[in-house]
């Protein structure tokens, strides 16, 4: 298994390659050759670390059992996701509605579960490339990413990390869970813009000649943990797989039984994800893109158009504020039938106008199994609301602008909603939305949050208002390069 470029501009690279480089050095991102197939029944009593294997070896040639065995059990600890197995489904009602809880790791973010293996995957991966070179990870966030990242690449030898995430577009306890990260190698820096600004300016970074020269001769190379890199979008493949073998583990469903997902959806990672799990053969009919008011990609798949030329909305789901999803081009690349000539022409047309175009058949070809919706600020409130009073569950913005859009497709096979955060990050919202008057700062309403069967305070969060901000940087756009050259 090699991987290639989605624009047809790099040689076939080993995983580690892959990995190391987190995008391809001219742009474009790095695609397994082939999907491989499973049969993922053998694997329906089997624990979350032996799926992890049995999913992630077929990517991971260069790599032996022994190695892929050490990266998982390494990263999938009780200790660092606080439960055995690793995610929980939770049924909220007669069985047809699933919540997938991600959020169970150290930074009560789904992004944990691939920021955990992923430091992992990099050590070995500089190792088997001869890299002795010290490796800074470029990070743009729009909240949950910067935290995962920081944390796993925390003190990792060889490797440190800078985190650009949007001033003013975080909730309080996403930026100070970034700002009071300690570890010698860890810089983080708030942006003046939104996320799409410092993505771009993370882009422009792995793109400018004159300062990867400049880091060379300094002995340092940049690489990514954004889900750019395979090696972070790859271990979220293996949630699918588990979270389907859990219902017919428990005899919710048999296996082949169809289920659809649905994921809140921002830059188009995770649910890429799943789009790998149904290709490599686990039963998914339909996966639901559920997107808050910035709909970029719920009009992309009504009409065939791509256009960021629109009003950007900072809402209360700020992961989702998001109107470049960049994991959209592997999407396309798959959806043209491997056409790299096709995505190059898409990507040039989006960054010389903003917009591009599919035709018809493409999105004939998409919404066959992918329904794009979009959910309003009242919607999400109201969701939160309904789904306390009807199930005594208490879910965070993002998992409730999924939750409506399943309730608004009406699907009718059981359905998995990934719940991507846990309801302590975004409390002062959860609390609007349980009818609860949210007074005070966010600590505040994290208490409130928690006298109401939320469940305890996840470990992240507790004792979060009393640590000290190490990083308290504010930058203009501009200013992204010559921060990162001072870093070096």
């Amino acid at each position: 298994m090699r991987y290639i470029s989605t624009r047809d501009n790099a040689a076939p690279a080993m995983f580690a390659e892959a990995v190391n480089l987190g995008m391809v050095p001219a742009g474009g991102l790095f695609v397994p050759e082939y999907i491989p197939t499973i049969n993922f029944e053998s694997l329906v009593n089997e624990s979350y670390q032996k799926t992890a294997v049995a999913t992630l070896t077929p990517f991971m040639d260069g790599f032996n059992k022994e190695e892929i065995e050490a990266c998982v059990n390494e990263a999938y600890t009780s200790e660092s996701f606080g439960i055995p197995e690793v995610v929980r489904n939770v049924a909220v009602d007669d069985g047809r509605f699933h919540i997938l809880e991600l959020w169970h790791g150290p930074t009560a973010a789904f992004k944990d579960v691939a920021l955990q293996i992923m430091p992992r995957f990099m050590q070995y991966s500089k190792a088997k490339c001869g890299d002795d070179v010290h490796t800074m990870i470029l990070v743009a966030t729009s909240g949950d990413t910067g935290k995962a990242a920081l944390e796993g690449f925390k003190n990792q030898k060889g490797i440190s990390i800078v985190v650009f995430y949007p001033h003013g577009g975080v909730s309080e306890v996403q930026k100070l869970q970034m700002t009071t990260t300690d570890g010698a190698n860890t810089r983080v820096v708030a942006v003046r813009g939104n996320f799409d600004d410092c993505q771009n300016g993370v882009k422009a970074l792995f793109g400018d000649e004159a300062l990867i020269n400049e880091a060379a001769k300094r002995g340092i190379k940049f690489s990514s943990a954004n889900s750019i890199n395979w090696g972070r979008l790859c271990p979220q493949i293996v949630y699918y797989v588990r979270s389907y073998l859990d219902l017919v583990n428990t005899k919710k469903i048999s296996y082949g039984d169809d289920v659809d997902f649905c994921v809140p959806t921002g830059n188009f990672g995770n649910i890429l994800a799943g789009y790998y799990a149904k290709m490599m053969g686990l039963p998914i009919r339909k996966l639901i893109c559920a997107s808050n008011r910035n709909n970029v990609l719920t009009d992309f798949f009504n009409s065939g158009i791509y256009d960021k030329n629109r009003e950007f909305h900072r809402t209360m789901s700020p992961s989702m504020d998001i109107l470049i999803s960049s994991n959209l081009e592997r999407f396309l690349f798959e959806m043209s039938g491997r056409d790299a000539g096709k995505i190059v022409d898409l990507y040039d047309s989006l960054s010389q106008k903003g917009s591009f175009s599919v035709d018809a058949d493409m999105v004939k070809k998409m919404t066959a199994f992918i329904e794009g919706c979009w959910i309003d600020e009242q919607t999400v409130l109201e969701t939160i609301g309904a789904i306390y009073r009807e199930h005594g569950y208490v879910m965070d913005t993002h998992t409730a602008v999924a939750v409506a859009a399943v309730q608004k497709s009406k699907t009718d096979v059981p359905v998995i909603t990934a719940s991507t955060a846990s309801p302590y990050k975004f409390s002062a919202d959860v609390l609007k939305g349980l009818g609860i008057a949210a007074e005070g700062d966010e600590f505040e309403s994290v208490e409130k949050l928690s006298h109401t069967g939320a469940g305890a305070v996840h470990r992240a969060i507790e004792g979060l208002k009393e640590k000290n901000v190490l990083h308290d940087r504010v930058i203009d756009i501009l200013e992204m390069r010559e921060t990162v050259r001072g870093f070096l």
